[in-house]
């Protein structure tokens, strides 16, 4: 009797673990087994067209002394500080309107979301022609402004000034904020009316219900887009390497990705790249246990 009871149990495992079979299998395939390659690579000499080489941790110690490597990390981190909370700042804002009773709700949060459907490239591109320091859009309209006030104005190269090119670069990632704003906008339609109400009652204005209540229940949603910001901003890539063509003016907008693929793929340093690459993927893991450790104290849960 028991095993006959057992049957249907074991039938229904087997059938789960056949489902989850193709998971599995592409996991190791893909993500198990190039990770732990990587790791291993860390450690070697690689030339890639030669065996690896063992040399234990002499590609970490040589990139300690590589001003690329600290030229690099310092890029992005500074690109991650004004770029993280820039995203969430305007994503929170263009959710709280989208959220409000406005005519076509629909046509304007499809506006808002589209920008993030367009292929990185070509809105890389788009980019490129608006901030062309010498006949892009934005500094023909500036140039033209102007000239109608009869002012002299030399309008700044923004892709190629070692200054500015960084907040250039962060403030364009606006322009991908759809997602974002569309989880935002989920959790505010998810926050019960009764608290509103419940606050208005009690005297409070606009402003002290967006900080009492809107903020404190959406902050498991800020957690989750603060964790993704964070990683999204260290493996960060393709739209600066196009703007700034590989780096920028004496490599301003050099970022730390930019020198994994050159050490991989221009240098043909497959060891000293997995290197950059695990040092890249401690970062980020100690940022975000940084940011669960801190969301003890500001994340509310209901």
């Amino acid at each position: 009797m028991k095993v006959s009871a057992d049957r249907p149990r074991l039938r229904e495992q087997m059938t789960g673990m056949a489902f989850a079979a193709p998971f599995i299998v592409g996991f190791s395939v893909f993500l198990a087994y190039p990770l732990v390659q990587a790791v291993h690579f860390s450690f070697t000499q690689y030339p890639m067209l030669q065996s690896p080489m063992w040399i234990g941790l002499d590609n970490f110690r040589a990139l300690m002394v590589d001003p690329d490597f600290w030229k690099s990390l310092r890029n992005t981190l500074l690109f991650a500080l004004m770029s993280v909370p820039f995203t969430m700042g305007i994503s929170v804002m263009l959710a709280l309107l989208l959220n409000c009773p406005i005519k076509a709700p629909g046509v304007w949060r499809t506006i808002v979301f589209l920008p993030s459907l367009v292929p990185s490239v070509a809105s890389a591109m788009l980019w490129l022609w608006l901030l062309n320091g010498k006949d892009g859009l934005l500094n023909v309209l500036l140039r033209n402004v102007a000239g109608v006030f009869g002012l002299q104005f030399t309008p700044p190269d923004w892709l190629g000034s070692q200054t500015i090119v960084l907040p250039v670069l962060a403030f364009i990632g606006f322009w991908g904020v759809g997602n974002t704003v569309v989880i935002f906008l989920a959790g505010l339609q998810d926050i019960p009316r009764e608290m509103y109400e419940a606050a208005e009652i009690d005297g409070a204005g606009a402003w002290q219900r967006l900080r009492h209540v809107t903020l404190p229940m959406l902050s498991p949603v800020m957690f989750f887009n603060l964790i993704m910001g964070i990683i999204g901003s260290w493996s960060i890539f393709d739209v600066p390497y196009i703007l700034t063509g590989g780096g920028g003016t004496n490599h301003a907008a050099y970022f730390y990705t930019m020198y994994i693929r050159d050490a991989a793929f221009i240098y043909t340093e497959a060891g000293k790249a997995s290197a950059l690459a695990m040092i890249q993927f401690l970062i980020v893991t100690v940022l975000t246990v940084l940011v669960v450790w801190s969301s003890r104290r500001w994340v509310h849960y209901r």
